[in-house]
């Protein structure tokens, strides 16, 4: 396994046309996920469970009907993905992802192309509300991002087909950015995306970004400031919200054919994901390192614990050894002793030789003078305590044959080995060759 290399995602063709962010996230995903000596095969053959990182960065975007949600997407994409208008088009959850070809993906499908959101089928009912478009478009930093456009929300009658707050409060848990966009025109302080938002604020506030969509329909600036101060104050006036100094950019999607003197900040919007995915770049090669360090650092736990379980076995072996041969040797010499007792010395002497017969003298001698030493009324008695110990060491040499510890057969042990080799000749020289690049592209960028 040390000499092999893992392989690459990308073909000469492909690195023309993707990003060096998209490649080293991708880079980084298969060295989990390779079929043959991925991470997260090694580290499950050590008990050990890892994740793999995402190959993209996932951005929820909330709010109420009508925010302007879709119409963000479709812009940023530079597509008509996403159906818009002022009814609920948006009734469930729809992953807007890139892919080699155009396509639309429903219910179980989806989950099959996002497995990791399997939870979601916790909720009742949302299974046939899970969609996913998949589209060829590479603009902005598209190809490195999935959108997750969420049901519109609203007060009143409106009846969803599942639990919508906990659903979307799960997702926004999954996401690595969570934008809430605000309609000015009307539906800005629905309940139900406040209700929404609060819960979202004490799990991961710190995704959390306002924005007021639509801002350029939100007539004279002293409007728009108007609507902001009822947004803000209404935020500032549940528990979990009351923070100081929301941040609340004025975004809309810009129309040459209608031109509008309201800041638009929606470029920002861009630079927001974009940082996001460098940091999901230097977290993914972050984790790698780390990952590696905990797989090399299991094996070397696991081989000193096998050392150490080695010389225990070899101790209870010995324990074993002991009590099992006095067991056997003890009873027998009693025994042998009335049968030597029988014979002369000379008899001794010309059937086993003199010097074997002189060292079974001593040793019966010694027997028959500690069984001359007991009381005849006790000698019952004493065989009886002597057969006990003797069976008891038997029990004992049993007992301690079966206390060894399992320890890694020499096969097992050359695989750990080789593991650690590949991790640390192949994974972590890729790691740091990826970093090493991600840095050279950060000051590429710097400079221009």
């Amino acid at each position: 396994m040390s000499g092999r290399k893992p392989r690459s995602v990308a073909n000469p063709l492909e690195s023309a046309i993707t990003s060096p962010s998209e490649r080293i996230l991708k880079e980084c995903h298969s060295l989990y996920v390779d079929s043959d000596h991925g991470l997260v095969r090694i580290a499950g053959s050590l008990g050990v469970r890892l994740l793999p990182p995402r190959k993209k960065i996932i951005v929820m975007i909330m709010g109420n009907h009508s925010a302007g949600k879709s119409s963000f997407i479709n812009w940023y994409v530079e597509e008509h993905i996403q159906k818009t208008g002022v009814a609920i088009e948006t009734q469930g959850f729809t992953f807007i992802t890139s892919g080699r070809k155009r396509e639309s993906l429903t219910g179980n499908a989806t989950l099959h192309l996002y497995p990791h959101f399997r939870p979601l089928l916790e909720f009742k009912g949302v299974t046939d509300y899970l969609s996913a478009e998949i589209s060829t478009s590479k603009q902005k930093k598209f190809s490195l991002v999935t959108f997750v456009d969420t049901p519109g929300l609203v007060d009143g009658d409106m009846i969803y087909p599942f639990d919508v707050n906990s659903a979307i409060t799960w997702m926004g848990e999954q996401a690595d950015l969570i934008f809430v966009f605000f309609d000015p025109m009307g539906q800005a302080l629905c309940k139900r995306t406040l209700n929404i938002v609060e819960m979202l604020s004490e799990k991961c506030g710190d995704k959390l970004l306002f924005y007021l969509s639509k801002a350029d329909e939100a007539g004279k600036e002293t409007d728009r400031q108007r609507v902001m101060m009822q947004i803000v104050q209404e935020l500032c006036r549940r528990p979990g919200l009351n923070k100081c100094g929301f941040e609340m950019p004025t975004i809309y999607i810009p129309n040459p054919q209608k031109p509008s003197r309201c800041v638009n900040q929606i470029d920002g919007v861009c630079q927001t994901i974009e940082k996001t995915i460098n940091q999901a770049v230097q977290k993914t090669l972050d984790q790698l390192e780390k990952d590696c360090d905990l797989i090399c650092s299991t094996i070397s736990s696991k081989l000193e614990q096998d050392r150490a379980d080695a010389t225990y076995n070899r101790s209870v072996r010995l324990y074993s050894f002991l009590c099992g041969a006095l067991g056997i040797f003890l009873p027998a010499l009693f025994i042998l002793s009335f049968i030597v007792n029988t014979f002369s010395k000379e008899q001794l002497d010309e059937l086993l030789g003199e010097g074997s017969a002189r060292v079974l003298i001593v040793f019966t001698g010694i027997m028959m003078y500690l069984w001359d030493w007991i009381p005849e009324d006790g000698q019952v008695l004493f065989v009886i305590i002597f057969g006990a110990f003797c069976y008891l060491l038997l029990l004992l040499a049993k007992y301690f044959s079966g206390c060894g510890n399992k320890t890694m057969t020499k096969k097992e042990k050359r695989a750990v080995v080789e593991y650690s080799d590949y991790i640390q000749d192949i994974i972590k020289t890729k790691k740091a060759k990826l970093y090493e690049w991600y840095l050279q592209q950060c000051a590429a960028e710097y400079d221009l």
